[in-house]
């Protein structure tokens, strides 16, 4: 099933509706003033929402009427793991660093800025620092559907709501600046995230789940595409730690909620930060790539649809780098 969050373009009132091709089934006229966190919180809302539909009593939308709202519309927070070896490990080499050994010890998530969420075909506009090596990640993430505290890896799959495709923008610049403090990402994270172009519940992907003792992974097709053209190709079958295992760490004396996000970490080649780096060790003339203003990125994750942004600099001067005692 997939779980869209909207609105007609003739209003601003936000909709939720199930996506069948370019048809829209609207869940407000089944459920009421409902979201899309509260609606995965119902017992058997799957087989509910049947009920309705094979009773036609869900309003239709056409696609073509409606604005995508982010796949997770205002989540209660936003962690990001860092669950792919390869692009860990490429971007320690490309720094001339071995790889750190706690990776493979325990699973590790930064918070990022839940107040910050873009939806698919929605333009983004960022400040001028921001496109100081202006980068995209490509993951996807998992909505939290279930409160739960000290959550067993064994135990996690129940919590999981949802998947999405994930966009974490980042500012390398600033990143690598206050990364040298060791704490952080910070200001080189906090200002865009994308999450769409919908929210798609487990049973649509079990046929591409991997069991393994610690959890599940899913053998889907990751791409991005810069301009069209593809940048970044991977799989997320490559994870080395499953959600579930990031759950499990997540939960440990902290109470997880509905609405809480939390994402893969980038797949390998799945940021120019990586590709620039590897290209550069191999070439020392080569001439690193960022995203620049007018760019468009298109991420696309089997299974899970397409997202697309365009993004543009905002009308200001204001910088950060240049306030500096």
């Amino acid at each position: 099933m997939k779980i869209i969050s909207y609105k007609l373009k003739s209003s601003e009132e936000h909709l939720i509706g199930v996506l069948k091709e370019d048809l829209i089934y609207n869940l407000n006229s089944c459920f009421g003033r409902i979201n899309s966190i509260e609606l995965i919180q119902i017992n058997d809302y799957k087989k509910s929402i049947k009920d309705h539909l094979e009773k036609n009593l869900c309003d239709i939308h056409k696609y073509e009427e409606i604005v995508p709202l982010p796949a997770i519309y205002k989540p209660n927070s936003l962690r990001d793991a860092y669950a792919f070896r390869e692009h860990v490990e490429t971007c320690r080499k490309n720094r001339n660093k071995t790889m750190i050994a706690e990776f493979d010890e325990f699973p590790v998530f930064y918070f990022s800025n839940h107040n910050e969420i873009y939806a698919d075909q929605q333009d983004v506009y960022l400040m001028p620092d921001h496109f100081e090596e202006l980068d995209f990640e490509l993951e996807f993430a998992i909505v939290i559907s279930k409160k739960g505290r000290n959550i067993l890896s064994k135990d996690a799959e129940q919590y999981i709501g949802g998947f999405c495709i994930y966009n974490d923008l980042s500012a390398r610049r600033l990143q690598r600046e206050e990364m040298k403090l060791n704490l952080g990402p910070a200001k080189g994270k906090d200002f865009a995230n994308i999450l769409g172009p919908y929210l798609v519940t487990p049973e649509e992907i079990y046929s591409k789940k991997i069991k393994t003792n610690f959890g599940n992974k899913y053998n889907l097709q990751m791409e991005c595409y810069l301009n069209d053209q593809l940048i970044s190709k991977g799989n997320a079958s490559d994870m080395n730690w499953t959600f579930e295992e990031i759950i499990e760490r997540a939960s440990y004396g902290a109470t997880l909620y509905p609405g809480d996000v939390i994402g893969s970490g980038t797949v390998g080649t799945g940021c120019l930060l990586e590709i620039n780096g590897t290209q550069k060790r191999n070439n020392e003339n080569h001439i690193s790539k960022w995203v620049n203003p007018g760019d468009e990125i298109k991420m696309t994750i089997e299974g899970l649809g397409t997202i697309s942004n365009k993004i543009f600099k905002a009308n200001s001067n204001h910088s950060i780098l240049n306030v500096k005692k």
